[in-house]
């Protein structure tokens, strides 16, 4: 479900329309009725473990790319 207000209307219920933000709800910030910006939750990032790939990738991935397959790139 979308839920537009106006800039006015968001500053009085920026509370109310930050927890619906938060449950999932598309929240648009509108100015003259237009939309002007979005409201979403913040999606925590999983940190990285340095070396998790060790020893997964083979070949040589720093090496000069073959014709064909930039090629394929583009």
């Amino acid at each position: 479900m979308t839920i537009q207000a106006n800039i006015h209307e968001a500053k009085t219920r920026f509370s109310q329309l930050l927890e619906r933000a938060h449950a999932g709800e598309e929240v648009i910030i509108a100015k003259a009725g237009r939309p002007y910006a979005r409201l979403v939750p913040v999606v925590e990032v999983q940190s990285r473990e340095p070396g998790a790939f060790r020893g997964r990738i083979s070949g040589d991935v720093c090496g000069p790319t073959a014709t064909d397959e930039l090629e394929a790139w583009g």
